[in-house]
């Protein structure tokens, strides 16, 4: 039987103690929590918008192996813009519940958890800000619910991916479960990994990096904070946009919106002819190229930052 979809304020699970305590010493934002249609329950953070003006929400999701945390450096200063600032973490990441079921671990259902805490929240109209496979949530999201999406950031995403990209992200995706005993052991595993799309990082940032993606666990070992399991329907999500499934998805996107696209100078995932081809299909287009830096942008990164907050500027 379905759980109706509800939305509350309760504590955290203790099995997910050590991102719970990084969450309520974070007094920049309120934990959030709602039941998916088929009873999943699901975490958010919620950013208040600054005294001011009211203007639309933003909603901030993540890529595939990622959570909120992503934004923990964005979502402040877009709130700061008089902005509410959503951040989920989708199923099966971060403080979100594990679907038992891999094979619903796909975009049209990410997409339709969304609509759930769209809902349970009351936001009918919002700014969408998607990383990666958030970008393609959001491109989903302007079919099943045109209205929902006024306007979109996609961070180095688009309906066509390039084979070289994809061919990486498989054999990542494809890696066993790694785990580890301390933080620096971690961060050198998120260098390596990710040395070629941030090629000038510090060690510092290497473990801020990795602060994000890795959770302690109950055996008191860090482990990548999503469930190994998604990497299952990976393939089926590349084979998709391989075919140019998600074509018509982004054609709903570009209809009568503002777009802007961030794109890394050096990503093997969107290549340049790709972007310039999203713009040509698209009313009102802006990309903004990031220097030394693939897939995806942090959006932390001067040139991204500046380009997200000009956008957001100009938009209702």
């Amino acid at each position: 039987m379905q759980q109706p979809v509800s939305f509350s304020h309760d504590a955290v699970d203790t099995d997910q103690t050590d991102r719970a305590a990084m969450t309520r010493k974070a007094p920049a934002y309120a934990d959030r929590w709602w039941f998916t249609e088929d009873g999943l329950r699901l975490y958010a953070r919620d950013y208040a918008a600054s005294a001011g003006r009211v203007r639309l929400p933003v909603i901030c999701l993540h890529g595939l192996t990622r959570n909120s945390a992503d934004f923990e450096e964005v979502a402040p200063y877009i709130s700061r813009l008089d902005r509410r600032v959503i951040v989920p973490d989708l199923r099966g990441r971060g403080l979100s519940e594990y679907d038992a079921d891999p094979a619903n671990y796909h975009l049209w259902t990410y997409a339709k958890d969304v609509l759930s805490l769209c809902d349970a929240l009351g936001i009918g109209r919002a700014i969408f800000v998607g990383s990666s496979m958030g970008g393609l949530v959001t491109m989903v999201l302007s079919t099943l619910r045109p209205n929902l999406v006024v306007s979109a950031v996609l961070n180095d995403v688009g309906p066509v991916l390039s084979p070289k990209g994809l061919a990486r992200l498989n054999a990542y995706a494809a890696m066993k479960p790694v785990a580890f005993r301390n933080w620096h052991d971690a961060s050198v595993f998120v260098a390596e990994q990710n040395k070629l799309t941030f090629p000038n990082y510090t060690q510092a940032e290497w473990l801020k990096l990795a602060r994000r993606a890795f959770i302690k666990s109950k055996d008191g070992l860090l482990r990548l904070a999503c469930d190994p399991r998604i990497t299952e329907t990976f393939r089926s999500l590349m084979t998709a946009s391989a075919n140019h499934d998600l074509d018509p998805c982004y054609a709903s996107l570009a209809q009568g919106r503002s777009l802007l696209l961030v794109r890394g100078a050096l990503s093997d995932v969107l290549d340049a002819h790709e972007a310039k081809a999203m713009s040509g299909r698209a009313r009102d287009f802006t990309r903004v190229d990031i220097d030394y830096v693939g897939h995806a942008p942090q959006l932390t990164e001067p040139q991204a930052f500046a380009a997200v907050c000009d956008f957001l500027e100009g938009q209702a």
